[in-house]
This record gives structure tokens, sequence and C-alpha cells, in this order.
């Protein structure tokens, strides 16, 4: 009879006294642990064969879910620069959210190091987040309080859309029409802080800078009328922000109305540069384009 594995589950915790936090709508956990080895081989030594040691430990946790209602919280904690509670268990119960104790879970602090939000063309919004540990993993030996994070309200990609401005200074009031894709991408640094003071083998981590970038593809649309009060971004004034090679302010945020182009509440926000504009003419299919953006400066989870 073949067996299918545990399943477990990520959660957080972001505060104290908060309870931990079931990552939900999760479509995939993976947890890697790597032993840092260096080569201990010596004079003494016979033959060729080498006889590495483990001089350090780290760890680090990816979780891949459809939920992106919370992505503010992501967002918010990786430009932060602070260590979340981390950890994994078994999970049990109908919801499949509530801790079990196993033999395998453990508890450490970690970094969001990488988010991604995937906001696509009549599909789940979706996320990827990666964690970094910082530090020992301890064997979890009592219960703790989970919190079930809500699972309604999946945004679908495209009620969520770019908004530009032409220049840095007027609010992001054009949105990317036709878009079939959009993705915004942070990432931190981190550097191993470790010193001949630390104790243990574990590796410490601390942030020392944080990116983001963008990306989106939309259909070439000459003359596109939209009946809706705000007009989207059409190639050519796409071509003049990249040719200006000046930033522009942006945000990403829910929209409403009968052609979805109404800007509703703010995601996130900020001012990119675009770096690189691709277009596609493809042999009997629809025309596109993809921009990337690369940020500059700061960016905020406020409207």
């Amino acid at each position: 009879m073949i067996l299918k594995g545990q399943n477990f589950r990520v959660l957080m915790k972001d505060a104290d006294p908060v309870p931990m936090h079931c990552i939900a709508m999760a479509t995939g956990c993976t947890i890697t642990l790597t032993g840092n080895t260096e080569d201990a081989s010596h004079k003494d030594i016979t033959g060729m064969a080498s006889a590495p040691a483990i001089v350090s430990k780290a760890w680090s946790v990816q979780v891949d879910s459809l939920d992106v209602t919370n992505a503010g919280l992501f967002l918010g904690a990786i430009h932060n620069g602070t260590p979340l509670t981390l950890m994994w268990d078994e999970t049990s119960t109908t919801d499949n959210q509530t801790v079990a104790g196993a033999t395998f879970a453990r508890r450490g602090q970690a970094y969001i190091s990488d988010v991604t939000l995937n906001f696509n063309n009549r599909e789940n919004s979706a996320k990827s987040v990666q964690f970094t540990g910082t530090g020992a993993l301890a064997k979890i030996t009592t219960q703790v309080d989970p919190q079930i994070m809500p699972i309604e309200g999946i945004t679908k990609g495209q009620f969520v859309r770019l908004f530009l401005s032409s220049d840095n200074t007027a609010a992001p009031a054009a949105v990317i029409a036709a878009a079939m894709q959009l993705s915004f991408h942070v990432s931190v640094t981190l550097e191993d802080a470790t010193t001949k003071d630390t104790t243990g083998d574990w590796v410490i981590q601390e942030p020392t800078a944080i990116s983001y970038d963008i990306s989106t593809t939309a259909l070439v649309r000459s003359d596109e009328t939209i009946t809706s009060s705000t007009t989207g971004q059409n190639l050519s004034s796409i071509e003049e922000i990249f040719e200006a090679g000046a930033p522009v302010k942006w945000a990403i945020a829910n929209v409403s109305g009968a052609n979805q182009r109404t800007k509703g509440t703010t995601i996130v926000s900020g001012s990119a540069i675009i770096t690189q504009l691709t277009l596609n003419g493809p042999n009997r299919q629809n025309a596109d384009y993809t921009a990337q953006f690369t940020g500059y400066g700061d960016y905020s989870t406020a409207a």
C-alpha cells in the first residue's frame, strides 16, 4: 500500500502576543536544512578521498499560496527587516490548519527574504514567500495556539492592475490596459553575521539591502478607446517613459468598474525606472509587449 506523506503546514508570528498564523491557501511548502562543510583532510589521511566536516548549519522555508489578501502583511514584514517566529508542524482536522505536534515540528527565527506577488489574467492571484532562518531551530515541546487566517476574498488577476504616472511628481493614474500578466517581486540581501563570539553552529543572518522590481505584459493595441474615466497607458507613452530614462510613480491597486479600470484600494506603490521594454509580434497571434521596472527608492504599502 502506498502511503501519502504528512500534511505539514508553515505557521508564522509577526509580533507578541499574537498567536501563530497558519499560512492559508498554501499550494506548496518547502523546508531546506543545509549543512555547510569544509574539507578536514590532513597529511595523516591516506588516499585521495576528502574528509568533509560540517562547520555550520542553515535553514530556509518557501511557501506558495493562492491568498493575496494579506499581501500587505508580508510586504511590510520584509520591509521592516526584523525576524519573525516561524514554525512548521503536521496539521489535522478538516481545515488542515490545526497543528498536531509532530515529532519533526520545529520553530525558529527567520527573515522574509523574498516575496513575489503574481496577478495574472483570469487566473487566481498567487504569492511566493521565501524565509531565511537566523540562528538555531528548536524542537517544539509545547502546543501552540494557532490563529486561522481567513481564506476568503481571493483576488482574481484581472481585478488588480498597474497604474503609472508620466513622471515622478504626479500621482499614478494611467492604467496598463489589455494587461495579461503582472508580477511584483521584493528581495532582501542577507549577510552572515556569525562571529567567533557567536555560540552554537547555526548561521546568524542580518539584512543589508532591499530591492524590488515589477514585470507586466499587455497586448499591443493602437488607439484603444476606454469608456471609463481613466485612460489606458498605451504603447507610445510607455516608449516615451523608457526613452526618458527617469523614474516614474506607480501603484498596484484593486480595480472596479465596467472596464476594470477604476482605481480602488492600493496594495503597494512607489517609484521605478523602466529598464527593459520587449515587443513581441508572433506569426498569426496577438502582438504584446513586456515592460520591466526596477524600483527607485522605497516602496509603501499605504494607499
